[in-house]
């Protein structure tokens, strides 16, 4: 009996070591595989251009300064140009990701749309501006595409002071061009007015605050109090607005590659969709997409 029990506490104890050995070497396996990520993270390197909608510039641009502070081997390089320009130029393998106020077959060929991959990253909406001066704060949309299509060239016809409309053009290119012509104007053509011939944003918001009469439409992300937002048909350019279905001049935001995005790249785009930049986006005046109750 003694022995039997000497054997039994021998192989507990065999037991015990081997279990020990295991869970030892599945702790050190565990450790080296997480060295080994965080070691590949590490190394991560290269460099990203995106280019286009200068409407969501200013989101990538504050997005990946904070991308780069975590990656500090990776290099990420914002420009503008308009939509039409993003959108060719990541086709044409110049850049790598092509940033858009509107779908890429808006822009380009439908063969070559179908070479890219669309990536949803918010919404964007835009608004009516004028000179501070102008004393109108509401147009009726008939009225917006009257201004903008000739028909009415002065403010006095719109209830203001008897002065000129200063019509200021984004160019061809340009998605904020494209979706104001979709939604604001019902698909109505622009009169030819003071013709901007580099697609900016700020540019625009800095012309029409300076030039007596102006008129012209940005992305809420750029409104500062410099410029005066005008209502359409009664109805404030709000993000609650945009929301609810009230306000309809608004777009997605797209971040295009040309196929399936992969490495950097990819670690860079899904970072675009994560919580971390969420805060950006509400921060900057754009919209989550999770939050609309519309969609198009």
């Amino acid at each position: 009996m003694l022995k039997r029990k000497k054997e039994k506490v021998l192989l507990r104890g065999k037991i015990l070591s081997i279990l020990s050995l295991v869970l030892i070497a599945a702790l050190l396996f565990t450790a080296c595989t997480n060295r080994g990520q965080q070691g590949e993270q590490q190394k991560a390197t290269g460099t990203i251009i995106a280019a286009g909608s200068t409407a969501m510039q200013p989101l990538v641009e504050e997005a990946a300064s904070q991308f780069m502070s975590k990656n500090p081997g990776i290099q990420v390089q914002v420009q503008g140009g308009g939509s039409g320009t993003g959108l060719k130029l990541v086709y044409d393998g110049t850049v790598q990701i092509g940033n858009s106020d509107v779908p890429a077959e808006e822009k380009l060929d439908k063969e070559k749309a179908n070479e890219l991959v669309a990536h949803k990253i918010c919404v964007v909406g835009f608004a009516v501006i004028a000179n501070p001066n102008v004393k109108v704060d509401n147009l009726t949309k008939s009225q917006l595409i009257d201004i903008f299509t000739g028909k009415i060239t002065n403010w006095k016809d719109v209830g203001g002071d008897d002065q000129k409309i200063v019509v200021i053009n984004r160019p061809a290119g340009s998605g904020t061009r494209a979706t104001f012509t979709k939604y604001a104007l019902d698909g109505k053509e622009e009169t030819q007015g003071v013709a901007l011939t580099q697609d900016s944003s700020g540019t625009v918001k800095k012309a029409v605050s300076e030039t007596p009469g102006a008129i012209s439409y940005i992305a809420l992300s750029y409104l500062d109090g410099s410029v005066k937002v005008m209502k359409l048909d009664g109805v404030e350019p709000t993000k609650e607005n945009i929301i609810e279905g009230k306000y309809p001049v608004w777009s997605y935001e797209y971040m295009y590659t040309k196929g399936e995005h992969t490495g950097i790249i990819k670690s860079f785009i899904d970072y675009m969709k994560s919580d971390e930049v969420k805060h950006i986006i509400e921060k900057l005046g754009y919209i989550p997409i999770s939050e609309m109750k519309v969609s198009r």
